[in-house]
């Protein structure tokens, strides 16, 4: 998200929908022709596979919530909004991460997925966007059965993989996704100590609350709204990649209802969970965490100057942090310039 002060009050910008740009369509299409020859497994390519990728008990969830029907039995609230279900066979995910591999191996130039990870891969770029496409129509019944306006309808998509381990990406800070409701699902490897804690809605008073923390299973989805925060705890041992579906609403993203949500920011209840800081974003992330990590305080450093959260007048009773961002625009902080 794009963040801009306006008085007291703060708006989000989504980055837009529009396509991409020629260059980046053209990078995308000649990737993914490049990579054609290359493929391990050309069937995975195809839209008609997806079927066979996901886990049976997903089919009978997706059955139940077609019939209107319930099935507490199959999927998990496991905090407000934040859900978990069964999506994709084990041969499934193994097929799809070697995939990935073999890209790698391959030595074609692959664009970042993010602007956090150093580590993944755009799936849409070589060749899958068809097949993620059929596996989106398949899960939109769900999402919106959990979000009946934000996954009303789903029309667009940026997939991807991230990776993680001890000497690469050890983890990911707390951040929200540009998305109206994310799609993540473990495809594995064998790992140990790689959650993802989940925070309160960019904008509520309990934006910096803890609200719980996911442990990952290989093949179980977990699901929430993309203005969630929420961060991927490191990493102890081996891998974990993972597929992660941004999924979007244009007729949401058009909506009265959106740009009103997307202007309002309410003053923090409380000082935030330490575990809902983030040094990228946040102007108090030092005091909070007092981080004694010399490689995170040097992160946090690095973006203290570009610092948003929480905005000007904004602030949480006793709040103590630097002026970030602004420093140079808000009258509140004209102390605080340089």
């Amino acid at each position: 998200m794009l963040k801009l002060a306006r008085g007291s009050m703060l708006v989000l910008l989504p980055h837009s929908l529009a396509p991409l740009g020629v260059g980046a369509l053209r990078h995308a299409s000649a990737t993914a022709a490049q990579y054609a020859p290359l493929r391990r497994d050309p069937s995975l390519f195809a839209a008609s596979s997806v079927s066979g990728w996901l886990d049976e008990r997903f089919s009978q969830l997706l059955t139940a919530v077609r019939r209107g029907e319930e099935a507490p039995f199959l999927i998990e609230e496991v905090a407000s909004e934040v859900y978990t279900f069964p999506l994709l066979r084990a041969e499934a995910c193994g097929a799809l991460a070697a995939e990935v591999d073999h890209f790698g191996a391959s030595g074609l130039e692959a664009r970042r997925p993010n602007s956090m990870n150093n580590y993944g891969l755009v799936l849409n770029d070589i060749g899958l966007r068809p097949a993620l496409t059929e596996l989106q129509s398949l899960v939109q019944p769900v999402l919106q059965a959990l979000f009946p306006t934000e996954g009303a309808q789903l029309d667009d998509h940026h997939s991807f993989v991230v990776s993680y381990r001890p000497e690469e990406d050890k983890g990911l800070d707390m951040h929200t996704d540009d998305s109206d409701v994310t799609l993540n699902v473990c495809l594995g490897d064998d790992f140990e100590a790689s959650g993802l804690t989940f925070c309160g809605n960019v904008g509520a008073p309990d934006h910096r609350q803890l609200s719980t923390t996911y442990q990952h299973t290989p093949g179980r989805a977990v699901v929430h709204l993309g203005r969630r925060r929420h961060g991927a705890d490191d990493i102890q041992r081996g891998r974990r990649i993972n597929l992660i579906m941004w999924n979007y609403n244009r007729p949401y993203r058009n909506s009265a209802e959106y740009r009103a949500r997307a202007q309002f920011y309410a003053r923090e209840a409380a000082p935030p969970a330490p575990e809902c800081t983030s040094f990228t974003h946040d102007r108090d992330y030092a005091q909070v965490r007092g981080d004694a990590d010399p490689q995170v305080r040097l992160k946090a450093a690095k973006f203290a100057s570009r610092a948003w959260c929480p905005p000007p007048s904004l602030e949480y009773e006793g709040f103590r942090g630097g002026a970030g961002r602004y420093r140079a625009i808000d009258p509140l902080h004209r102390d605080l310039m340089d």
